[in-house]
């Protein structure tokens, strides 16, 4: 990540991340598959929590109440790696290859969360409709965070966010 934020995203090889790391470049290569997995990696380990949560909720949840305890253990998470979330997303708003590669990991969370919500019992487009709604807030949410000069705790960012959304889809 220093490297990324010193040198720029596209300046920055492989060759020279292993240096840094006191790794060679064949032992980068068993961990991630090109230097962009190194901004990705946790991914999967998001995708997992996400469809956890939404099928460890209560079953009187409702499906935008599923998916918020889900965004909110993920926000957790994140926030717990805070600064280096925080330079993360510097490099990738720098980066229009990494900004598209981060739409796709929305999107893929957004279809872990419907799959979720299809599980328990949601139609579509009902599904689709809360997960998609969720992940909007859920970046609205991160955004804020990330420029917030002060540390605000993202969890209640987000329920703040899906809290607006409820509010003026009741027309509130």
């Amino acid at each position: 990540m220093q490297l990324f934020t010193e040198r720029g995203f596209e300046s920055t090889t492989v060759a020279e991340i292993a240096e840094r790391a006191g790794l060679t470049e064949r032992t980068f290569f068993r961990h991630f598959t090109d230097k962009r997995e190194v901004l990705f990696a946790g991914s999967a380990s998001l995708v997992e929590l996400l469809a956890e949560h939404v099928a460890g909720a209560p079953d009187a949840a409702t499906p935008i109440d599923a998916v918020s305890g889900a965004l909110q253990a993920a926000g957790a998470v994140i926030q717990q790696r805070g600064d280096w979330s925080r330079r993360r997303q510097a490099v990738i708003v720098a980066n229009s290859e990494l900004q598209e590669r981060e739409l796709i990991k929305l999107a893929s969370l957004a279809s872990t969360l419907a799959e979720a919500l299809r599980r328990r019992g949601v139609d579509d487009p009902g599904a689709s409709l809360t997960a998609e709604a969720g992940i909007v807030a859920f970046k609205v949410a991160y955004e804020r965070w990330v420029q917030q000069p002060t540390k605000r705790n993202l969890p209640r960012l987000i329920q703040e966010s899906l809290d607006q959304l409820r509010a003026i889809t009741a027309g509130g």
